[in-house]
């Protein structure tokens, strides 16, 4: 589904990613761990049109999308998260997810009174599937509420029900435990094993979080010094040298 082929991005006379490979097939979820300063972001922005690339391609469902723009690249069914939450602060839990949905039909207000039957059956639909979504996530009882007003790992949750209602083939998910609250880590976990076996929902995750990376990714790579150093199981990873030396420490197999 998602190849990334030779990817190289410089700024000035740091060199952020040296021909970077990686593939992520339909189904799986995919992690891509490594220190701070990596890389990571670098190539998650290279991928969704944030950034653009100095050399490489990446290819969509066999279809070359670097170059392209942010929401032609959303359209094609790949969107991304960040690691800090970017939805509405000034909208509620609910309206996050109404905005966020993918059936919504775009129209000035003339065009919309004009369509008005139309428009309020598809807005019917989306409110019903906004509200099993946030009730999946155990945030019904802040769907009105400001996601401003919202804690970290709600916000999290809130970006995740975003992804759950644009129904994408293809979510890049940026850290999405970062800063939660252990009590929420495993709600998080259990929300991205729904959005793969239910939805369908193919999920490369940048994580530090070891048990999440164990617990989710069927296949990682590793970044360090925006070159990939090792990739394989959670298992294996954990007893790669240069992985053990550059990013996990020394004598730390098992990581929580």
């Amino acid at each position: 589904m998602l190849e990334v082929v030779s990817l190289s991005k410089s700024f000035t006379a740091l060199r952020a990613l040296q021909d970077v490979s990686l593939r992520v097939s339909a189904g799986q979820i995919v992690g891509l761990i490594g220190p701070n300063g990596s890389g990571k972001s670098t190539l998650f922005d290279i991928i969704t049109g944030f950034q653009r690339r100095d050399e490489g391609k990446v290819l969509f469902n066999g279809v070359a999308i670097q170059g392209a723009s942010p929401h032609a690249i959303a359209r094609l069914g790949l969107i991304r998260t960040f690691q800090h939450s970017e939805g509405g602060q000034r909208m509620t839990a609910l309206e996050n997810l109404m905005a966020s949905a993918r059936d919504q039909i775009e129209a000035n207000l003339p065009a919309a009174l004009l369509r008005l039957p139309q428009v309020l059956r598809v807005e019917r639909v989306n409110l019903i599937r906004a509200k099993e979504v946030l009730a999946l996530l155990g945030l019904t009882n802040v769907s009105n509420e400001y996601v401003g007003n919202l804690s970290g790992g709600q916000r999290k949750l809130v970006d995740l029900g975003r992804v759950l209602i644009a129904k994408p083939q293809l979510c890049l998910l940026d850290e999405p435990t970062a800063g939660v609250n252990p009590s929420l880590i495993n709600v998080i976990i259990d929300a991205l094993v729904v959005m793969r076996r239910d939805e369908g929902i193919t999920l490369l995750i940048v994580e530090h979080n070891m048990r999440a990376v164990s617990e989710l990714c069927e296949k990682v790579y590793v970044l360090a010094a925006g070159k990939v150093i090792a990739e394989g199981t959670p298992a294996e990873i954990q007893t790669h040298e240069e992985v053990i030396t550059s990013y996990l420490g020394r004598g730390r197999t098992v990581v929580e």
